[in-house]
């Protein structure tokens, strides 16, 4: 499990700088402004905030922080963005092995899960 110090460590780098490898950003206002990573787009359409740390596409309505942008163009699960972020940006990962509660209560959670996808299905074929 990652560690929240390494989360936030990475939530504190400078969005600007993590998307703009990816997007030729240019100065609007407060903001940066550049084209779409995620769609063909003739004029400039998506935002980041510094400020906010936060990006917004308006052409194909994606928005978030830095991780949510690494997740969406590296098509890559949370815990892979954040691993991919720390190594590409030089950032301390610091994992920590779950306790046994810890493993408990997952295990938990995902039963809860199966048991109402189960009731979903069960009831959206028999309504």
């Amino acid at each position: 499990m990652i560690s929240q110090k390494t989360i936030d460590d990475i939530l504190d780098l400078d969005i600007k700088d993590v998307i703009g490898a990816y997007v030729d950003l240019k100065k609007a206002g407060a903001n940066w402004k550049g084209k779409s990573p995620f769609s063909d787009e003739r004029t400039p359409s998506f935002m980041v905030s510094p400020n906010k740390r936060i990006f917004k596409c308006v052409s194909s309505g994606k928005d978030g922080n830095l991780v949510k942008f690494i997740m969406e163009k590296e098509h890559l699960e949370y815990p892979d963005a954040l691993r991919f972020i720390c190594k590409k940006h030089n950032v301390p990962l610091i994992e920590t092995e779950q306790t046994f509660e810890e493993k408990a209560i997952n295990t938990d959670k995902e039963a809860m899960y199966i048991v109402n996808n189960v009731a979903l299905n069960y009831y959206s074929q028999n309504l």
